[in-house]
């Protein structure tokens, strides 16, 4: 919901006991929905599941299924062990687990940024100076803005340019020292726009970007979440 009114997006979201299904459960309420399974009810789910909803399970492995009689979770479940690696070498054992609602692998959420950037979209085509140095203004304040959130620095700045054909082109700049101030990256900013020809292409999108992080910079500390499922209600996986 907080999504929704902040942002004006919709999100899905699944939770459940692991991987494969909460990954089941945000597909299952798309595109604006909650869908929790919870332990004393996944079995019965993941029966019902077409063979195709499971991970790993791609049309040709679908159509082998198929000819093997396999349609559902459910009928999966009722194949050995031998009989689905024999099938399906050693991703039978995960289709073997997956279907009795098994899933041992963790949830890697550490990424490293790479850059931070805005984008601009016009409410129509711009070519006077004048009126592009004002939307490379707000442009640099956001960009600004949105490093000093993420706590992010980096050595390149980026300008990304779309013209009123849809054509765009970048131009970029790297510095030896941090970029992080308004009063640095607006005037490089400016440089990069010299080398822009709007006069004769109005502009349609302005967009910044900081790029080429400090190599030392620190990963993120993620913890990986646990659920007292003996809390929620039973019904909560048909929300």
């Amino acid at each position: 919901r907080k999504v929704r009114e902040r942002l004006n997006l919709v999100a899905s979201a699944g939770i459940s006991y692991n991987k494969f299904l909460a990954k089941i459960a945000s597909d299952y309420r798309k595109p604006d929905g909650l869908c929790t399974i919870h332990p004393a009810q996944a079995l019965d789910f993941v029966a019902r599941l077409p063979i195709e909803s499971f991970w790993g399970v791609g049309p040709v492995t679908a159509k082998k299924m198929h000819t093997l009689g396999i349609h559902n979770g459910e009928q999966l479940r009722m194949q050995s062990l031998e009989m689905l690696t024999r099938e399906f070498g050693k991703v039978g054992t995960v289709y073997y687990d997956f279907a009795r609602g098994i899933d041992t692998r963790p949830v890697e959420a550490v990424r490293i940024r790479k850059s931070v950037g805005c984008e601009h979209t016009l409410e129509k085509d711009i070519s006077k100076r004048s009126s592009v140095i004002i939307e490379l203004y707000h442009a640099a304040v956001e960009l600004v803005g949105r490093l000093e959130h993420t706590n992010f620095r980096g050595n390149t700045l980026t300008l990304k340019i779309k013209f009123h054909d849809f054509s765009q082109i970048t131009r970029s700049m790297t510095q030896t020292k941090e970029l992080g101030a308004l009063d640095v990256i607006l005037p490089l900013a400016k440089q990069l726009l010299q080398e822009v020809d709007y006069e004769h292409h109005p502009i349609r999108l302005i967009g910044l970007s900081v790029s080429n992080p400090r190599e030392e910079e620190e990963k993120g500390v993620w913890e990986q979440l646990s659920f007292v499922f003996s809390d929620w209600e039973t019904d909560h996986s048909n929300k």
